[in-house]
């Protein structure tokens, strides 16, 4: 394969994408591969192309060390890039020379594999140097949308690590991801030196012969938390002054980190060893006795990787990309914060000579899934899978229509699929077995098959139970993933298959409210609950009459009153009247309804209620032997109390004395 490289960053700039890319390019290559690198320089005004190499014009932006912006079009560069005869792009940045790479990919009708090499959501405080809780919330969203966007044009997207995939499903990213992790060409850091040398590196530093390095390796930024690193060594310094911080690399934070050394007095335990280039890393981890890093914002950690495979135990804080890494103290040590970082590095310098060699042989072991050829076939396959994702055609081997909706069997030279439509889009596209159908129309029907798959749902939901538009709108919102116009069209296909009508499930519902007695204003109630229209409801109850609903009404007090007893009337008529209006019907309605019904049996039925209570009353108050007066009113309010009639009282009382009296 010819493969296109499309990368911001490149040899010497040092840091892991860099690392990433060299790796890749020299596996590639390896394999048999031809790759090209298209990248910058920092020049305004030329392109640079030699040795397989593109460097496009740009500005370097100091604040982000190694960084240098360039646009996005490169007219001139296009046709370097044409005469590259490609077969697979791959972008390893999301901005300048990724987009570049993007618009490359379209104008030469080639396949896309992108890397997601950075969190961007970790480095928002770059644009946000205000601190604002808005502009940090806006800043992940752009982030969020620009990585599906990009994405969406990928045909294939390389993930180093299992945590940047869970991220880029979070963005609701389609496109297919590959974890694999990069690897390393770990012959590079084999080498193991003697004593002699270490002892000769220190002196070298101004540092005693027997000290202890511990070193950090990458760019000198804020995301990289080496602040949390130094405030450790103050810590350290105190309880074993033997150990001395490296830290090596350039970038935007160097300066803070410089003072902030001076400010607690480390100048002669912190030391900073600036830029190196990329062939003298392997040695100063060969050279050094431990890493650290207390980063979290890493995609795979390929300096955490370099070290291990240089024999050296890692010191860093706890993150998901570390879990198959830093195995604590076996292959290294966590730390949460940097007085547990002094003492967990002052508790290995304690270690014997065999229990260091055991975590050295350790390191070994874990990094031994990070070869570079490993890698390189891993991602090269990636690269065969997205041009056959590109470049596939389909033929229709077999259509048949199933419940209002056809299915139709595609088979490709690499795969084959089934495709849920509307029989219209197969009328629409003519599609008849044999027919071919390129990658563009294969992807409409995929949408199509969005829509086709809800209408089944919606379908079958209705089988169960009659539904309103309202309530098959409600679920396809449930669904997701569907848009406005999309919903609008399952509703109307359902509504002229009849599988949906609002009007005949009024008239069905309004009868089965009725024949279960109830009334007008419960029925409205619950029918605009289901999205009917006013109107609607008004219409199909005006035919029957105002009559209907008092003869329903009267039906269903009767009901209640045969089920209430032992209770004085104006309570049992406050309680039918309190169900009419509960059931729905209207106050006026249920009052006339209550003055309607016939309560002879019920007075009779009262006045009995009401004789035995009084007797009740009167023993008790006989018991008590009270003045006759104050009797009688006791027993007179009681009965009041208790809800019986005036009249039902005074006749009850009347018959006592009668009976007294005899």
């Amino acid at each position: 394969m010819r493969i296109g490289i499309f990368t911001d960053t490149y040899t010497p700039d040092i840091n892991g994408v860099v690392s990433s890319i060299v790796t890749l390019q020299e596996g590639l290559i390896e394999l048999g591969h031809e790759v090209f690198i298209i990248t910058t320089h920092a020049n305004f005004i030329s392109t640079k192309f030699e040795n397989n190499i593109l460097k496009l014009p740009g500005i370097e932006i100091k604040k982000i060390y190694g960084y240098v912006l360039t646009t996005p079009a490169h007219f001139l560069a296009y046709n370097h890039v044409k005469s590259m005869n490609l077969d697979v792009i791959h972008v390893h940045t999301e901005f300048g020379v990724g987009i570049f790479g993007h618009i490359i990919g379209s104008m030469l009708k080639l396949p896309i594999v992108s890397t997601y090499h950075t969190t961007y959501e970790d480095y928002t405080h770059y644009v946000n140097i205000f601190n604002s809780k808005t502009v940090e919330r806006l800043a992940k969203k752009t982030v969020m949308k620009l990585s599906r966007l990009y994405g969406s044009h990928c045909m294939a997207i390389v993930s180093p690590s299992d945590k940047t995939k869970e991220m880029l499903l979070r963005y609701q990213i389609e496109t297919p991801i590959h974890v694999i992790p990069t690897g390393l060409n770990l012959d590079k850091f084999k080498k193991r030196y003697s004593e002699e040398d270490k002892k000769a590196f220190r002196i070298k530093l101004g540092m005693n012969e027997n000290d202890y390095i511990i070193t950090y390796v990458g760019r000198i930024a804020k995301e990289k938390s080496i602040d949390v690193v130094i405030n450790g060594m103050k810590k350290l310094v105190e309880i074993n002054t033997n150990v001395k911080f490296l830290v090596v690399g350039a970038g935007p934070e160097l300066a803070e980190l410089q003072d902030q050394a001076e400010n607690l007095k480390l100048h002669d335990h912190v030391m900073f060893f600036g830029k190196v280039a990329n062939q003298l890393v392997p040695e100063i981890y060969g050279l050094s006795d431990m890493f650290v890093s207390a980063s979290l914002t890493e995609t795979q950690g390929l300096t955490f990787i370099e070290a291990l495979a240089s024999g050296l135990p890692v010191f860093a804080r706890k993150d998901d990309v570390l879990e198959e890494l830093v195995f604590d103290q076996e292959t290294g040590f966590y730390f949460a914060d940097p007085i547990e970082f002094a003492n967990r590095v002052d508790m290995y310098t304690k270690l014997s000579l065999e229990e260091k060699a055991i975590i050295e042989n350790n390191t070994q072991r874990v990094v031994e899934k990070f070869d570079r050829l490993t890698f390189a076939k891993k991602v090269s396959e990636t690269y065969e899978l997205a041009m056959k994702r590109y470049f596939s055609t389909y033929y229709v081997e077999d259509i048949t229509v199933r419940n209002d909706i056809s299915e139709v069997e595609l088979i490709s030279k690499f795969e084959k699929s089934k495709i849920k439509i509307f029989p219209e889009i197969v009328n629409q596209f003519k599609l008849k077995k044999g027919s071919i159908v390129n990658k563009d129309t294969y992807q409409r029907f995929e949408g199509e098959q969005k829509v086709a798959t809800a209408f089944e749902k919606c379908v079958r939901k209705i089988s169960f139970k009659d539904r309103t538009r309202k309530e098959i709108f409600d679920f396809l919102h449930e669904l997701g993933d569907l848009d406005a116009t999309q919903m609008n069209a399952i509703v109307s296909k359902l509504e002229s298959y009849g599988y949906v009508d609002d009007f005949r499930y009024t008239s069905s519902m309004i009868m089965n409210f009725q024949s279960l007695l109830v009334g007008q204003k419960k029925i409205i109630k619950s029918l605009l609950d289901k999205g009917i229209p006013y109107e609607m409801i008004l219409k199909v109850l005006t035919d029957e009459g105002k009559q209907s609903e008092f003869d329903r009404a009267l039906m269903f007090a009767e009901k209640i009153k045969s089920s209430l007893s032992d209770m004085p009337l104006m309570a049992k008529k406050s309680k039918i009247r309190s169900r009419l209006i509960s059931r729905g019907y209207d106050h006026s309605l249920a009052t006339e309804v209550v003055n309607q019904l016939d309560y002879d049996m019920d007075e009779m039925e009262e006045l009995i209620t009401c004789q035995n209570e009084a007797s009740k009353l009167k023993k008790r108050l006989d018991k008590k032997e009270m003045d006759p007066y104050k009797a009688h009113q006791t027993l007179l309010r009681q009965l009041v109390s208790k809800g019986f009639r005036f009249e039902t009282i005074q006749q009850v009382i009347d018959g006592q004395k009668e009976e007294d009296f005899d």
